[in-house]
């Protein structure tokens, strides 16, 4: 298999509430809209939101987990707080050396912040 490219497609209940969260409060960029739809840039990956493949599962939120990297955990986590999102936990440096902030979209998906300082081995080049 060759795979080309991929991304994370997120289903709801409101699509329309979803999108606009990752919109207007996360503020990530427009990758492409089309009717009923929108694809966000999120780094090297896409998130897809698609009014067509609603669903009313009881929890949606099983399954899916957002890992989005940033530059600056405190920086976002203030973002996100200006912006209404909520925020399980605030940033704190993990056993494993990352900084992480758990945040929750408005289905209840925990979306995990992730800083990576600069002395993490994630960021030393192995070559």
């Amino acid at each position: 298999m060759e795979v080309l490219s991929s991304r994370v497609l997120l289903l709801s209940a409101d699509p329309g509430r979803l999108q606009a969260f990752y919109r207007d409060q996360l503020g990530l960029p427009i990758h492409r809209e089309y009717p009923g739809g929108i694809v966000f840039f999120a780094g090297n990956g896409l998130i897809e939101i698609s009014s067509h493949m609603k669903t009313d599962a009881p929890d949606p939120t099983s399954n899916a987990v957002l890992w989005l990297q940033v530059r600056d955990a405190e920086a976002t986590e203030k973002q996100f707080r200006d912006r209404g999102v909520t925020v399980k936990r605030e940033p704190r440096t993990e056993p494993w050396g990352l900084i992480e902030m758990h945040a929750e979209d408005p289905d209840g998906r925990t979306i995990i912040v992730v800083e990576i300082p600069a002395d993490h081995p994630l960021r030393k080049d192995t070559r």
